[in-house]
């Protein structure tokens, strides 16, 4: 049996004080902050993650409650299953399938789905079930729908929900598909990543309604959030912010095997040449725009960005369609780097082209692109997409 969660915690007023502060809470959704507790949602052992380590870190309340709350209380995501819960733990398990999202992240995209007084939501990947229980306290009865493709992940966040007093209609089903019963919606927000605008979304929303969801491609884990409006069967608008999220299980991609690709084209067999783009220029880091405008513009293809040992870094590319593979190394003190590749398509080449193309546009920031998606696929696009547009991959 879960315990009664702590009421009064300086931490969480403190919290509570930070995003305030930052512009993530805003002023309509604070009396929901403060009745929607986040500890009220949370498991006893949870994997909170430690920003100066860069892992994730068990933490059980029954064996220490006062480090439990702490992590309740930070502004940092919280792993709350691991391997489809085929991992139990104590430690970390292989691939997190469920968590509870930065609270800067959930109030953030409260702040953008822009609710009114008796709009009807479906919130896709219940999650925990705090995001669903913010929506229900905000917009009240027979306004809210959740769905979760897990079902134990679904009962838990129902019975949490439910002890709170919060009744929002709790689905168990793929949230690729929506939630037809209760449609049509006015907003639709997803907390998991898609690679592409499921069209049941698009059928599911009202004219005028607006679908926010974090988007990304398969050539990194990186999404960025993107608010599109739909008109008829299209659904249009422009990416607001870097975020990542775990996918949509039917979306996550396919599995890259280094070695695959190595004993299709082997090192050694592979046309060499070099770049002068340089590490710095290249090597950006997470939630930094580069990544992602990458994705948008080479597709099929996946990045891996080794950790730099004795000066030297691999950044690797896998062709996603056939066993294509690139390597670029950058050296320290090296004024140019060397490159390697192999199979039917050059994809450092086509990831330098789209470097190119980036730069010669001032190294344009991801909110100056945007996303059309509609029955005949997805395009992106740059600043309008009346402009410079181009479709973009999705899995098939």
């Amino acid at each position: 049996m879960t315990p009664d969660v702590r009421t009064d915690r300086p931490s969480r007023k403190e919290l509570g004080r930070v995003l305030m502060e930052s512009g993530a809470l805003s002023s309509d959704w604070a009396p929901t902050f403060a009745a929607v507790d986040r500890a009220a949602f949370l498991p006893d052992l949870m994997w909170p993650y430690d920003m100066t380590a860069r892992a994730s870190v068990a933490v059980d309340r029954r064996e220490d409650p006062d480090a439990w709350y702490a992590a309740a209380d930070s502004n940092v995501p919280i792993v709350t299953q691991w391997d489809d819960g085929a991992h139990l733990g104590p430690g970390p398990g292989e691939l997190s399938t469920s968590s509870s999202s930065m609270p800067s992240v959930v109030y953030s995209l409260l702040q953008d789905l822009g609710v009114d007084e008796g709009m009807r939501v479906l919130d896709v990947g219940t999650g925990t079930g705090e995001t669903a229980g913010a929506l229900f306290h905000r917009l009240g009865p027979g306004n809210v729908t959740t769905i979760e493709v897990d079902g134990f992940v679904s009962g838990a966040a129902r019975e949490r929900l439910c002890r709170h007093g919060l009744y929002p209609e709790v689905v168990v089903g793929d949230g690729f598909g929506g939630h037809p019963d209760a449609a049509p919606y006015d907003r639709i927000l997803a907390t998991v990543g898609i690679r592409s605008v499921p069209p049941a979304w698009i059928k599911q929303a009202r004219p005028g309604g607006v679908i926010l969801a974090p988007w990304g491609t398969l050539f990194t884990n990186a999404d960025a959030m993107v608010r599109l409006k739909v008109t008829g069967e299209v659904a249009m608008g422009p990416f607001t912010r870097s975020v990542e999220f775990m996918k949509l299980r039917a979306q996550r991609g396919p599995t890259v095997t280094h070695d695959a690709y190595l004993s299709a084209g082997p090192l050694e067999g592979a046309e060499r040449s070099t770049t002068d783009i340089t590490e710095a220029e290249f090597v950006t880091g997470r939630f930094t725009d580069l990544p992602f405008v990458l994705g948008l513009r080479v597709f099929q293809c996946r990045q891996a960005v080794a950790a730099k040992r004795d000066g030297a870094r691999p950044v690797w590319f896998y062709g996603l369609t056939d066993r294509s593979w690139a390597c670029v190394m950058f050296r320290d003190g090296e004024r140019h780097a060397s490159v390697w590749q192999s199979g039917p398509r050059r994809l450092w080449d086509e990831v330098a082209d789209a470097y190119q193309w980036w730069k010669d546009r001032g190294s344009p920031e991801l909110t100056r692109f945007g996303l059309t998606a509609d029955t005949d696929g997805q395009r992106a696009w740059l600043d309008d997409p009346a402009n410079e547009s181009w479709p973009v991959s999705h899995p098939a």
